[in-house]
């Protein structure tokens, strides 16, 4: 029996733009090998049944070669938040957050989430450029989950250059040269946020911070979980708007569609997801055989659900190398799935659709003004400055 294609993860190729790489896998098999002991997942429906499928875990053992991080980060951080920690208590913190992000809230911030991308615009409007990362994609995104959280405003700016920091030591395959930065942003935001509980009282209908101390726990566990969320909480929504921003600048057809009918804000921003996942894979423990296939995963092996590769599945999506902002219907994996979906998911629903309204009603033109950098990753499709030429 062939061996099913590799996929070397860290390839520079892959990190500039990994889509050309997916199509062979796709067209390679159902699975593909990552490392000795790990699979990767290449076609959408598998990779939508698998991310609901309990046969797959997120309690990795701290040696897996797979999260090469600091071991006070490992043995002990990595271990309590939500997206690693046991069933039970996974239940227990998860319910408090669900809430607290759930689709509700999202719509009843709704209108604040309009305001702040009114303030980001109005340098735009005066001086005909915007960033569409620093000047918009970042300080709304963050903002919005802070103002959850129960963060002050006049903490934001430490905030941010941490939680970005903060992103390298949750990501698979760190590589050495970023642990330091990403142990020294975790330092300095656990301390942050263990002054800020002091603040708090328990409180059922206050901010989350309020509402994790009301439903009891350990402290490191809130401490930990708040700290994730200064990362997560921010980072799909943030990579879905500079997603779109570019897109459309890249194709003014699709601008236009979205300046005729600004309607179509709402599945413009589901199409951005599934166009450039903001994080491209998530990985699970196989905790029981699992066939695919003509092949077997065993116990104990990392699976890699690749999400950014399902959503390009030529089976499933039209043209998927083309943005369509009117796609229906969508199926796109882009927020993951299952009990451990992205938590952010509705939240970033609510913000792609008003930031996406706004800029079609407020701007006549939105033009590439420099090319695009990327922020390099394995596993975010993140950009550092995307500059825009803008009209009012």
């Amino acid at each position: 029996m062939p061996l099913p294609p590799r996929f070397d993860v860290l390839d520079p190729a892959v990190i500039a733009d990994p889509y050309p790489v997916y199509r062979e896998l796709r067209a390679g098999g159902r699975l593909c090998r990552v490392s000795p002991a790990s699979w990767g997942v290449t076609r959408h429906a598998d990779v939508a049944a698998l991310l609901r499928d309990r046969r797959l875990g997120n309690e990795f053992p701290r040696e897996d070669p797979q999260f090469q991080m600091d071991a006070n980060l490992a043995g002990e951080v990595f271990g309590r938040i939500i997206p690693t920690m046991s069933v039970a208590d996974h239940s227990r913190v998860h319910t408090v957050m669900v809430r607290a992000f759930s689709p509700g809230t999202a719509r009843r911030m709704r209108e604040r989430i309009g305001l702040l991308t009114d303030e980001l615009l109005e340098s735009g409007l005066d001086t005909g450029e915007l960033d569409a990362v620093a000047g918009l994609a970042f300080p709304l995104a963050l903002s919005v989950v802070c103002e959850l959280i129960g963060i002050p405003g006049g903490a934001r700016a430490e905030i941010w250059p941490r939680s970005a920091a903060l992103g390298k030591a949750f990501t698979p395959f760190l590589p050495e040269g970023d642990r330091a930065e990403a142990d020294a942003a975790l330092a300095w935001l656990r301390a942050y946020v263990e002054d800020l509980l002091d603040t708090r009282r328990p409180d059922p209908g206050g901010d989350l911070l309020a509402r994790l101390l009301h439903a009891g726990g350990e402290r490191e566990e809130i401490v930990d979980n708040v700290v994730f969320l200064c990362f997560t909480g921010y980072e799909t929504t943030m990579n879905m708007v500079s997603t779109g921003c570019a897109a459309l600048a890249r194709q003014p057809e699709e601008w236009r569609r979205l300046r005729d009918r600004p309607e179509l804000a709402t599945t413009a921003a589901e199409e951005f997801v599934r166009f450039d996942a903001p994080i491209q894979y998530t990985a699970r423990l196989a905790l029981e055989p699992i066939e695919i296939g003509d092949r077997v995963i065993r116990p104990g092996r990392t699976v890699l659900l690749l999400l950014g590769c399902a959503n390009h599945d030529e089976s499933v999506f039209d043209r998927p190398e083309r943005v369509d902002i009117g796609r229906t219907p969508n199926p796109h994996v882009g927020f993951g799935g299952g009990v451990r979906g992205c938590l952010g998911a509705a939240l970033a629903r609510v913000e792609g659709g008003e930031v996406f309204r706004r800029l079609a009603a407020r701007f006549s033109r939105l033009e590439p003004a420099g090319e695009p950098v990327r922020l390099p990753s394995a596993l975010f499709r993140a950009y550092a400055t995307i500059p825009l030429a803008v009209k009012p």
